[in-house]
């Protein structure tokens, strides 16, 4: 199970970011349980939904505290970022990435208690988050972020922006801007149309009252669809983790898993 959750191939590029651990000087003591296993662990989880007290051990041979103080490390550590950045280079230099529009989207996922949550204005004010996405023209996740709910989107369309690290290309610098952006309506503000220039990006924004989103929706889908395929990933349905870098780090990792399987298809 561990080589199904955790491929050859995926492991091959997460191996090398995992930091490594220091060596007991005093020697002795439990052996420490294998990175792979712990991964397969917590790439199980963030698709199957689980809580942890409900991750089948004898899968993967480690204690469910194992994989969640593992998960706590590794997410203070960056790694699930970096591990979708590193899928997202090898997209990038097989011209898999098309730099030519990007289009940015949210959705609300009803939470918990914890950082930022909010009362959810279309769901009767429950308490709720919102998971952001920027994605090319082909639907790949360049970035993601969340927030509470009744945090405008308009907010987050700058820090998204922001947030795309340089990704290889076939030929060139790294690049991290596309040449057109879409988005609805929510994003009409004045401000961030200038921002969005200031940046050497084409703005595609529908304006209120005067045009439908209908056209627009022509390109917009693209990210509808990949929001769809991240919520694939059911621990992001419905956020059960107090801490927001925790659901961070799965909505990283959802991506991350989304850039593996494009890259798969497009090296097949």
């Amino acid at each position: 199970m561990i080589r199904t959750w955790a491929p050859d191939d995926f492991w091959q590029v997460a191996q090398p970011l995992i930091p490594a651990q220091s060596v007991r000087r005093q020697g002795g003591g439990k052996r420490r349980a294998d990175d792979r296993a712990v991964l397969a662990a917590i790439v199980y989880l963030v698709q199957a939904g689980c809580s942890w007290w409900k991750l089948p051990t004898q899968m993967f041979g480690i204690s469910r505290s194992t994989a969640h103080r593992r998960f706590t490390q590794w997410t203070a550590d960056g790694l699930w970022e970096r591990l979708h950045q590193q899928f997202l280079h090898r997209l990038g230099v097989v011209s898999e990435i098309d730099w030519s529009r990007a289009m940015v989207d949210s959705i609300a996922v009803r939470a918990e208690k914890g950082d930022l949550t909010g009362p959810n204005p279309v769901d009767r004010g429950k308490p709720g988050s919102k998971i952001h996405v920027l994605c090319d023209r082909r639907g790949v996740p360049l970035t993601c972020l969340i927030c509470a709910a009744n945090t405008h989107d308009s907010r987050l369309l700058i820090p998204l922006l922001d947030s795309i690290a340089p990704i290889r290309v076939p030929r060139g610098r790294p690049r991290r801007r596309p040449g057109k952006l879409h988005a609805d309506k929510a994003y009409d503000v004045p401000a961030l149309r200038a921002a969005i220039r200031d940046r050497g990006i084409k703005v595609r924004i529908a304006r209120k009252g005067i045009e439908s989103s209908q056209r627009l929706g022509r390109h917009r889908w693209i990210v509808e669809a990949c929001l769809n395929w991240l919520l694939r990933n059911r621990r992001l349905v419905r956020r059960y983790d107090r801490k927001a870098q925790h659901f961070q780090a799965f909505a990283d990792l959802a991506c991350a898993l989304l850039t593996y399987r494009r890259l798969l298809k497009a090296t097949k």
